[in-house]
């Protein structure tokens, strides 16, 4: 269901909608812009697959929806894509996740083809966004696009979450699937963005969540947030916080302060042989974020450069 703006909220607060159907809004310099798109097609994969150097995909590639903030008197550019996603995949390059004996079967497309799972399967992404600095060239009359001086610098500064708490009308909300696949139903890897736009900042909480049944979950998050001010550099903060943890050490309680969701002990064998099952705690990444432990977690600040 779309989101639906309240026209006097948006008054008040001093935005107004994108123009021309472009779904999104104008709000103290930003300009912020969520884009739906189907999946690619047969042949768009096959162009992504030559530019990557992979024969392996996710099975659905929302390949041109994105996420786009907007700085407009820095050109600062924050977006976010599938296919800045997968090239971090390719990069980071993990060694593939073990599958149990007796669902390695399902990953065969022909009932008389070996399996050899040889390749990040999961497709885990290190990424956290992109990030260009848009330039005017009035010499040529156009813009020019380039990562710049840009960087994120770690610091102490911290998420404002008394900020992100209050009770702020919410001006503009959305959620962009940018890849899934679901295992060959052994799980789920999903890459989402969600944004959420206030009369004092915007918010975005950048989500990739793994579940391969029996073996390991998997949860990487970046969250993003900017208050609004009259500075032409804005003061952007960034979260990530990695979380992770095999079916076993959870079953076993190795970890004590990582506990199992209500879920029942035939749920559990199933899970640890392979099997997938209907425990909402284990589809719902936000149900079993807080039970895995934490393998990283840095605050960061982006460097704007001056304005050109």
């Amino acid at each position: 269901m779309e989101w639906e703006a309240d026209q006097k909220e948006l008054k008040e607060a001093g935005a107004e909608l994108l123009p021309d159907g472009r779904v999104g809004l104008r709000i103290h310099g930003w300009e912020i812009e969520s884009s739906k798109a189907s999946i690619l097609k047969s042949l768009q994969r096959q162009e992504w697959e030559e530019k990557l150097g992979t024969c392996h995909l996710p099975e659905m590639i929302f390949g041109h929806s994105s996420l786009v903030l907007k700085h407009l008197e820095s050109g600062l550019r924050i977006h976010f894509n599938a296919f800045d996603a997968l090239l971090g995949w390719k990069q980071e390059a993990l060694p593939p996740v073990e599958v149990p004996a007796a669902a390695k079967w399902k990953f065969r497309s022909k009932p008389s083809q070996q399996v050899i799972l040889d390749y990040d399967y999961t497709f885990t992404t290190p990424y956290s966004g992109s990030e260009t600095i848009e330039t005017n060239s009035e010499q040529r009359g156009a813009s020019e696009e380039s990562n710049g001086n840009l960087c994120w610098e770690d610091c102490e500064e911290q998420l404002d979450l008394v900020a992100l708490a209050s009770k702020e009308p919410i001006l503009f909300y959305d959620e962009v699937i940018l890849y899934e696949d679901e295992l060959a139903d052994n799980g789920v890897s999903l890459l989402t963005v969600k944004v959420r736009v206030m009369p004092s900042s915007w918010f975005l909480l950048l989500r990739f969540w793994l579940r391969v049944d029996g073996v390991l979950m998997r949860l990487r998050d970046t969250r993003i947030h900017c208050m609004f001010g009259e500075s032409m550099k804005p003061n952007v903060l960034r979260e990530s916080c990695w979380r992770e943890a095999t079916f076993n050490s959870l079953s076993s309680g190795a970890n004590s302060s990582v506990q199992l969701p209500e879920i029942s002990i035939v749920d559990i064998l199933k899970l640890l042989k392979g099997y997938s099952v209907d425990s909402a705690a284990y589809s719902d990444p936000s149900l079993i974020s807080q039970r895995l432990p934490i393998i990283m977690h840095k605050c960061q600040k982006l460097k704007v450069p001056d304005v050109l």
